[in-house]
């Protein structure tokens, strides 16, 4: 006989099982959503098969995201059924930007899903489950179809749990939305207009993350940089004066802090770069384009010349910085020139890594209404893309081979038993060592390279430099231009 929902035991343990997609701002969300869940009895598990709630925290950016999700509801509503003929209610949800941009469509389409909600509102997820839970199912495949997307006056973070525990390296988010309106990008649709967290809610959060055993912080925001958090006093604080006020706190080893925008790296930001021993010297900064007539396009608010001048100017403030930075190929009237353009940056830049796209329509975005290239072209565009910076990243790679790189040692690979840790440029480094190693902060001396990954063993020699030599290691390279 099917379960009629109702939570007899709201104490008993339930099995939550969370599939995080996309930025690392829904990884945080994602960790939050099942703090949040605790009271309710839920422990995060790593199975769906057996799980009693089922969330998809879902990312609008990639290709066919919406697809992929309806995708893998399919697959899910067939775990949902044999939990119904099993005696169990199983919850299935939907969370993130695809739920806030699709809203009840997803209820059309998937009508056995149970609870659909924005960014903006996971802080209401626990009422959300109790009231789904609650929902006598009238038959297998009906869900609650309850839907929350709206942009709540309230913010979320006012009433999210603080953390307790920590991993070595753990994400704080600082800022969320984005006032840009880029025209190939759906985060202001999805996660609303900038919102900065309060500068006594950030220090609070960072200290427990600390205590806990964090060595390292990770300030997240979809536009992080600009960042104007209230203080205690009233006045609005920069990223830069936050990160000064992190630095202070014992036992802080590394400060990073991603997705930033060209518009906002201003002085103070560039200088603590070069003040603040805690800000690791490497930066992501996203240009999308070498075309200042893409750009224009793109409404980035900046040109080409206005984004190498700040490389410049991070590069005499901080001579080793290492750079990663997205483009995207193919938006709605990029000329074989444009690409052109894209490709002489990156070869002046020089990027130790860096992440490359598609362009893919994204409905409502001012892009996704004119005339599209063909996918041919666009494949092409991005493998010659691909190549160029992974001809980089790997040259950056291996100018790090015989010295010595400060690793912060984060987990044990299950494959191999070998401890794996982040370089300050955030390389991936591997190497042999015993457990007590985890979280500690060591010299490895770096012995090979890949295009992806450093390995070593303990040892000292000079400190590899962020800044690639252009003319020595990209003469070859000219070639893609």
């Amino acid at each position: 006989m099917a379960s009629s929902g109702v939570l007899e035991n709201p104490t008993r343990n339930k099995t939550l099982f969370i599939k995080t997609y996309g930025c690392q701002m829904n990884a945080y969300d994602s960790d939050k959503m099942a703090k949040l869940l605790e009271p309710l009895g839920f422990i995060l598990g790593n199975n769906a098969s057996n799980a009693d709630l089922i969330i998809l925290n879902t990312c609008h950016i990639r290709e066919k995201a919406t697809e992929k999700v309806f995708s893998e509801l399919g697959r899910l509503r067939k775990l949902k059924m044999e939990g119904f003929k099993n005696g169990r209610n199983v919850l299935l949800a939907v969370a993130g930007c695809v739920a806030q941009a699709e809203g009840s469509e997803i209820i059309t389409r998937a009508p056995y899903v149970d609870l659909v909600f924005g960014p903006q509102t996971y802080h209401r997820l626990p009422n959300m489950v109790m009231e789904a839970t609650n929902s006598r199912q009238k038959s297998e495949v009906n869900g609650a179809g309850i839907i929350d997307t709206d942009f709540p006056v309230e913010t979320k973070f006012d009433y999210l749990p603080t953390d307790t525990t920590s991993s070595t390296s753990a994400f704080l988010s600082i800022q969320e939305g984005c006032d840009k309106f880029c025209s190939f990008c759906v985060v202001p649709y999805t996660r609303g207009t900038e919102a900065s967290r309060p500068v006594e809610q950030i220090l609070h959060e960072s200290i427990n993350l600390i205590k806990a055993g964090a060595k390292e912080l990770v300030l997240l925001g979809q536009n992080v940089n600009a960042y104007h958090g209230l203080s205690k006093s009233g006045k609005e604080w920069s990223l830069s004066r936050l990160i000064r006020e992190l630095a202070e706190i014992d036992g802080l080893a590394r400060i990073r802090y991603t997705t930033s925008h060209p518009k906002d790296m201003d002085h103070e930001l560039i200088m603590a770069h070069a003040e603040v021993p805690q800000l690791m010297p490497y930066l992501h900064l996203p240009i999308q384009t070498g075309s200042d007539r893409m750009l224009k396009a793109m409404n980035r608010k900046h040109d080409v010349a206005f984004y190498v001048k700040i490389i410049e100017k991070l590069r005499a403030a901080r001579p080793d910085i290492a750079l990663s930075s997205d483009f995207i190929v193919g938006h709605p009237g990029e000329t074989d020139n444009d690409f052109a353009d894209t490709i002489r940056l990156i070869m002046e830049i020089g990027y130790s890594q860096a992440y490359s796209f598609k362009y893919s329509p994204r409905p409502g975005t001012p892009a996704s209404n004119l005339e599209q290239l063909s996918d041919a072209t666009k494949s092409d565009r991005l493998q010659t893309l691909q190549q160029l910076l992974n001809e980089q990243q790997f040259s950056f790679n291996m100018q790090c081979i015989n010295t010595s790189q400060k690793v912060l040692v984060e987990r044990r690979r299950d494959r191999d038993g070998r401890l794996t840790g982040r370089t300050p440029f955030m390389q991936n480094v591997s190497f042999d060592g015993p457990i007590r190693l985890l979280g500690e902060l060591i010299d490895i001396n770096v012995e090979q390279a890949t295009e992806k990954s450093l390995f070593g063993r303990v040892a000292i020699k000079e400190q590899c430099s962020g800044h690639l030599i252009m003319n020595k290691n990209y003469s070859e390279g000219r070639k893609h231009a």
